[in-house]
């Protein structure tokens, strides 16, 4: 049996995003201007993303509210521990790592368009320290969706659940013995 785990507002945000950084990556590395407008926009549906997301998270469905997934530092440890071991629960939900590893992914893509906003406004345009920052944090989110991806595939694998398929369409396997809810 399968369950509604993952509501559409949280897979259409999740996608949104995705493909927005894969724009942003993609358009600002091709040569210079030829791909602003598209870097631009991305950047903003980005940013839009992850503030809805943000607030889907206090007010949203079961799983995509942040108390829900996001776990304490301890939580997190021991998972991480477990996972090390080879017998880290099986989570309805996001895993402690996969709860922290998508705050950073937020925090990261929100940083990334604020500082390209800010690098278009007359206060801050042409500073270099600025650019260089949000460099830096295109490289910290290329690391970052590397490592989502990696944990994606390593979660698929060792609970023998398709997780990719399940954020098309918000479903996963029901709960069975030793799950966490």
């Amino acid at each position: 049996m399968r369950i509604r785990v993952w509501d559409a507002l949280v897979r259409v945000l999740h996608w949104a995003l995705a493909g927005a950084v894969a724009t942003c990556w993609i358009s600002g590395h091709w040569p210079p201007h030829h791909f602003d407008d598209w870097h631009h926009t991305a950047g903003y549906v980005a940013g839009a993303a992850v503030v809805l997301r943000l607030i889907w998270g206090f007010t949203g469905s079961r799983y995509a509210r942040l108390s829900q997934f996001v776990r304490r530092p301890r939580d997190v440890l021991a998972y991480a521990r477990s996972m090390r071991a080879g017998h880290e629960p099986r989570y309805i939900g996001h895993n402690p790592l996969g709860g922290w590893m998508v705050l950073a992914l937020w925090f990261t893509a929100g940083a990334l368009s604020l500082t390209g906003w800010l690098f278009t406004t007359d206060w801050l345009w042409g500073y270099e320290w600025l650019s260089d920052l949000h460099a830096w944090l295109a490289w910290g989110i290329a690391a970052l969706v590397a490592g989502h991806l990696g944990g994606v595939v390593v979660t698929s694998w060792r609970h023998r659940e398709n997780l990719v398929g399940a954020m098309f369409s918000g479903k996963k396997r029901a709960p069975e013995a030793g799950d966490i809810d």
